[in-house]
């Protein structure tokens, strides 16, 4: 590691300490050439959450995006931040568990998660972000899945 006082990229360790869990190391080094004791850490860099767009193209996972699409569907609703919160981090946690080793995505897996967390969460809510996710285009469709819905729940009684 280069030194930050002369540059050099000759050190040696004096100490090593795991922190965070494990997931970042601490390590005390002092210069070989000048005698400088400096600190560096030390952590894994992991593969990015990618999304796999309908088209083909992948992005990174953004959060933020998942989170808006969920408070519009939600908006004017009877639910608090902290459970729109609590579905965003299922919905992340549940995706990146079920992605495995690739840490992919696709925008239909998340959509149908969506689906299913806000059909047990809100019925209007699901409604509006179902509207969306499967591009309805006329009333009818609107119409079928209010019925599927009220089927739904007439079976749960």
């Amino acid at each position: 590691m280069r030194c930050p006082n002369c540059g050099k990229n000759e050190d040696k360790v004096l100490e090593s300490r795991t922190m965070g869990e494990g997931e970042t190391v601490r390590r005390r080094r002092e210069c070989l050439n000048c005698g400088y004791r400096f600190t560096s850490y030390e952590s894994i860099e992991e593969k990015t959450f990618m999304v796999i767009k309908k088209d083909g193209r992948r992005e990174p996972f953004e959060r933020s995006k998942l989170e808006k699409g969920i408070r519009r569907a939600t908006e004017k609703r009877p639910i608090d931040g902290q459970s729109i919160e609590n579905l965003v981090t299922q919905i992340f946690d549940e995706s990146v568990h079920q992605a495995g080793i690739s840490r992919e995505v696709s925008t239909s897996e998340l959509g149908e998660r969506v689906l299913e967390k806000l059909s047990r969460l809100d019925t209007v809510a699901y409604i509006r972000f179902a509207s969306v996710y499967r591009h309805f285009e006329n009333l009818d469709e609107f119409v079928k899945v209010a019925k599927e819905i009220k089927k739904q729940e007439r079976n749960k009684t």
